[in-house]
């Protein structure tokens, strides 16, 4: 680990620093599968001291002066972008991805902090007659309370900043459970924040490698009125089973199965750009990566081997080396998990034409593969992938290529190539997706509403709408 950075270690429970009632666990390195820390395991009484740290601070917080939560969220802002490098790597340590992708992570983690430093000022409400005119309609936002947020492994800085920024502006107080792959990223996002100003209590980590427990511990408390979940669609239907015991107000960022549809007169080399940001930032492992290539079929093999040729060339090693653009998976599981759903693709008809096996060696490595001939139904083109692994689809128009991308239960993002913008235009109002990039492969923005439809998700995390899954609107009905 950097010597400039040492990440705290222990949970965060009303502004100190505490161990875990459980012990600790270690935090593995995914290039060598080594240990690199050990981390307090919180337990049940661990969520009950956060929670009760939480609730105790959340009226105070909640009656805080919009500018004094601005202030602090862009002090932290400013904080995070002072020591960007040293969590770039520490990002790189932990989760593996390359130094490049970690630098780019925490600067669009850091400016959810700064937008939502903005919009914790512009929180409304409204003034107007009532039809009958009998009385008027008055409405504010209130914080919603206690929030709890659970945050994954692949960009544990931006999914927990974005995630905490509009919490906190809103006036909530937050327990956050970071995954317990990558720890150490929310730890020091946490003490970035009580650097910044923010009160005891008003924000409290915990950290496991156990979490179902203590979360539903925490879903069964009164006091907890706000779930905000990214993650698999599996686990993120367990917690609005448990969520719905006490109807706590859930949003949910869940899984994807995104298509990405290059149309014959598409311009190949922007298309080509586009795929390798779509696909390959962070590995593959994005919620928001292409999983399937749907190429209209003129143009379907020459897209497959000039996308191999670039695939190929990518350098496969350790996150935090330098020169580094494709690191290794985030663990043994997800490593194995890719590397079965490509050889079940395979014995189905699809044909590796880059890749498509597990290296020998230490670490968590799969290499950038690239599947032709890939049945519809197989499991690279059903399931989501979550690595570098490209499978290529021919379509035969339009039509074609829209149902099979609506055809998934998962309803993400999309990506559309083409150099005619209305029929771009037509394909992206028919695809049952939250996002789209016309002729790009990035979408993600901390000023855009972020979120899916279907098994996706629910609700929007960014952008204006961000700030709102922490509110609750009152209605007064007032005469004089």
């Amino acid at each position: 680990m950097s010597e400039a950075i040492q990440a705290p270690t222990r949970l965060l429970i009303g502004g100190k620093w505490v161990d875990g009632k459980e012990g600790t666990f270690d935090v593995l390195d995914p290039s060598t599968g080594s240990a690199i820390a050990s981390v307090a395991r919180a337990g049940l009484p661990d969520m009950t001291a956060a929670i009760d740290a939480a609730a105790a601070a959340q009226p105070a917080w909640a009656a805080a002066a919009p500018r004094e939560r601005s202030a602090i969220l862009r002090k932290a802002f400013d904080l995070m972008i002072d020591q960007a490098a040293d969590m770039a790597y520490l990002m790189s340590l932990e989760m593996g991805k390359s130094l490049e992708d970690s630098k780019a992570e925490v600067l669009y983690a850091a400016e959810f902090l700064r937008w939502y430093s903005e919009e914790a000022v512009r929180v409304g409400g409204e003034l107007r007659m009532s039809p009958t005119g009998q009385n008027r309609i008055i409405t504010f936002k209130k914080p919603s309370g206690v929030a709890l947020l659970l945050t994954p492994w692949n960009f544990p800085a931006a999914m927990a900043t974005r995630k905490l920024g509009p919490a906190l502006a809103a006036g909530c107080s937050v327990v956050l459970k970071p995954a317990e792959d990558t720890p150490l990223t929310a730890l020091v996002l946490a003490r970035i924040l009580t650097e910044a100003g923010v009160p005891d209590g008003v924000v409290n980590v915990v950290t496991t490698e156990q979490p179902g427990p203590i979360v539903e511990h925490a879903l069964g408390d009164d006091r907890v009125r706000k779930l905000s979940f990214t993650g698999s669609t599996r686990v993120g239907a367990i917690l609005l089973k448990q969520a719905a015991d006490r109807i706590v107000d859930s949003s949910m960022e869940l899984g994807g199965n995104n298509a990405f549809i290059v149309c014959a007169d598409a311009d190949l080399d922007a298309a080509l750009d586009g795929a390798m940001v779509a696909k390959m930032r962070n590995g593959g492992q994005a919620c928001t990566a292409a999983n399937r290539f749907l190429v209209e079929e003129p143009v379907a093999e020459e897209f497959a081997r000039r996308l191999a040729e670039r695939m190929g060339a990518l350098k496969m090693g350790p996150g935090t080396v330098e020169g580094t653009q494709l690191g290794p998976m985030i663990n043994a599981r997800q490593r194995d998990g890719i590397a079965d759903k490509v050889s079940r693709s395979v014995a189905a008809g699809a044909r590796a034409i880059l890749g498509g096996s597990v290296p020998d060696g230490a670490g968590f490595y799969y290499p950038a593969t690239v599947l032709l001939d890939v049945p519809r139904d197989c499991a690279v083109a059903t399931e989501e992938i979550f690595g570098p692994v490209a499978p290529i689809i021919a379509t035969s128009s339009d039509d074609d290529a829209i149902a099979l991308a609506n055809s998934s239960t998962m309803g993400l993002t999309g990506f559309v190539y083409t150099r005619d913008l209305a029929r771009g235009l037509r394909i992206c109002e028919r695809l049952e997706v939250g996002m789209v990039g016309l002729n790009r492969g990035l979408v993600s923005d901390p000023a855009a509403p972020f979120g899916g439809v279907k098994h996706s998700g629910l609700g929007r995390e960014g952008g204006f709408e961000g700030i709102e899954e922490y509110l609750e609107t009152t209605y007064v009905a007032g005469t004089w």
